[in-house]
């Protein structure tokens, strides 16, 4: 059996040219027939995603407790807390890194020791679909790799990008204001190396095929220690050529087609999973049209549920959804509000105005702060609000908890995977301390916690994270139980009015469910274009007529249509 087939060896003759695509070709032969017995070895939880499937984003050490592995007190506490209503976790990168809270990763092929080791990650996967981050687009300054391209040592030496000084890069996008290039010394003298996001991650070389070979072989070896999706991280900035934004290039969606065909060979229960933090036109081409990702990372949907919260007008949300457009068949949106990251604003620059985004910084400049990057034209712009969720939704005065469990409830009623960051789950607060201890924004919502702490405060009555964790408990819960919240039920945006934002969904088998949402802290009536006369609010357990629903202030209602 041949394992490259035509396509994939199109697609490396594409990269390379002929005659190295053609050598590539031959030597990924060799690594598809040592990883063919990936196929018949799926992990325990390999089904296809309905509407009970949840995700949950965490830090390997989100949580410690003395003389325990972080990695197996995470597992022991979702397994207590949350394992009927999560099932799948994107754990956040667990190799040994030398900063950005482990995205400048010095060897992906091991398990940071701090955190606890393989047999605790394989441990996570026999209960939950495991995602696994595979940063490709960078490794650490500080790692072996780097090490051997310093000295100037094979295979080392061709890993890494070095730009052309005298090439037109005037036209790069991206999102950081440091330096591009940083200056380094090597045995053979002065250099630079690019460096997209900091000094201490540079960019790998993916014109050189040994190079994407061993990433190939890494993304194996994160499936057979049992990871089944693989988060791609900052795969838009994957190749890079003069005179053109380095953002999306030709070659990039061609990397994106060759992986997914060889995942596809190797191992067809695993899914792919791009991060492309860009507008939703550039976002939602990483589908290619079937071609590329499984999955893609909805990421204008946060900001402009923040914003229809935050402002109390839904018309940015109502006129986005109702252009979205169904991805292709078997792939799917991930949805999420937070993350380990900040709110992205450049997905929803080309939908929401200027004082709009205005707004936004401002409240986020008061609750946390706000990250910049360089424009391509020159000057800088916002990039990302750095802010707790909870912190950035609430209002003095008034139930910001409430606020945030519709935010949720609107999350969870677009098609998709829905994605829970832990700091959400458990209703946490911002750490402006961590910030001044790193120096960096992003701090501010990731903080490692005490498991006694968070298990006790869980525990409190009427204590916020008690009722952040059951609001959102009761949501999965109710979501999960609706065929018609299935990722690849039908989705139609009403527009009901600035005040409410309104989504119908149909299931395959025919059922039909209005999730609609008050949001300007109003009380107000609304009137649903449905067949039936009435229906059940499956949220609040009762019944309403449907041409005339009341709507107390920041209420989520989710309405299965009675058909007579």
């Amino acid at each position: 059996m041949d394992f490259v087939t035509a396509s994939i060896a199109d697609h490396l003759s594409f990269l390379y040219g002929e005659e190295r695509g053609a050598n590539a070709a031959s030597r990924l032969e060799g690594l598809l027939r040592e990883a063919s017995t990936l196929r018949s070895s799926p992990p325990p939880t390999a089904r296809p995603v309905t509407q009970r499937d949840a995700m949950l984003i965490a830090y390997p050490d989100q949580l410690h407790e003395p003389g325990k592995a972080p990695l197996a007190t995470l597992k022991a506490f979702v397994d207590r807390q949350a394992r009927e209503i999560i099932t799948a976790i994107h754990l956040l990168p667990f190799f040994p890194s030398s900063s950005d809270d482990g995205f400048a990763v010095t060897d992906y092929l091991e398990v940071d020791p701090r955190y606890g080791t393989w047999d605790d990650v394989r441990a996570l996967a026999e209960n939950y679909r495991l995602v696994v981050d595979a940063v490709l687009n960078h490794a650490s300054a500080r790692g072996r790799w780097f090490a051997g391209f310093l000295r100037g040592e094979d295979p080392w030496r061709g890993y890494f990008l070095t730009p052309d000084p005298f090439a037109d890069w005037s036209r790069v996008v991206r999102p950081r204001t440091s330096s591009l290039f940083t200056p380094i010394e090597t045995a053979a003298g002065p250099a630079s190396v690019w460096t997209t996001f900091s000094p201490d991650q540079v960019d790998l070389n993916y014109a050189n095929p040994d190079l994407l070979l061993v990433m190939i072989g890494i993304l194996f070896e994160y499936l057979r220690r049992g990871g089944q999706w693989l988060r791609l991280d900052a795969v838009g900035f994957l190749w890079k050529e003069p005179g053109t934004t380095c953002l999306h290039l030709p070659q990039t969606h061609r990397l994106l087609c060759l992986l997914r065909e060889v995942v596809d060979v190797a191992a067809p229960w695993a899914r792919l999973i791009t991060e492309t933090n860009v507008t939703h036109a550039d976002n939602v081409a990483y589908f290619g049209g079937g071609h590329e990702a499984h999955m893609v990372y909805q990421f204008a949907l946060a900001p402009l549920i923040v914003h229809t919260l935050i402002s109390g007008n839904a018309a940015a949300l109502t006129a986005w959804a109702s252009r979205l457009v169904a991805p292709p068949t078997g792939a799917c949106f991930l949805n999420f509000l937070a993350s380990h990251d900040g709110l992205g604003l450049v997905p929803a620059m080309d939908c929401l105005t200027a004082g709009d985004i205005e707004r936004l910084t401002a409240r986020a400049q008061a609750r946390g702060g706000v990250s910049y990057r360089t424009l391509s034209g020159g000057g800088v712009g916002p990039y990302e609000v750095n802010a707790n969720l909870l912190d950035l939704l609430d209002e003095p005065g008034a139930d910001g908890i409430q606020r945030f469990v519709t935010a949720h409830a609107i999350l969870l009623a677009f098609a998709g995977i829905p994605a829970i960051y832990f700091h959400s789950l458990v209703g946490s607060r911002g750490d402006p301390a961590g910030v001044e201890r790193t120096g960096a924004r992003r701090s501010i919502n990731r903080q490692k916690l005490p498991a006694a702490d968070v298990e006790a405060e869980l525990a409190v009555p009427g204590g916020l994270r008690r009722r952040v964790f059951d609001a959102l408990r009761h949501l999965l819960r109710v979501r999960g139980s609706l065929p018609a919240l299935d990722p690849t039920a039908s989705q139609q945006a009403l527009d009901l009015g600035p005040h409410v934002f309104a989504l119908r969904r149909v299931s395959a088998d025919g059922q039909e469910l209005f999730c609609v949402a008050e949001t300007a802290s109003q009380s107000t009536r609304v009137s649903l274009p449905a067949a039936g006369a009435s229906g059940i609010d499956v949220l609040a357990k009762e019944t309403v007529r449907l041409d005339s629903i009341a709507m107390a202030p920041l209420q989520p209602r989710w309405i299965t249509v009675n058909h007579e």
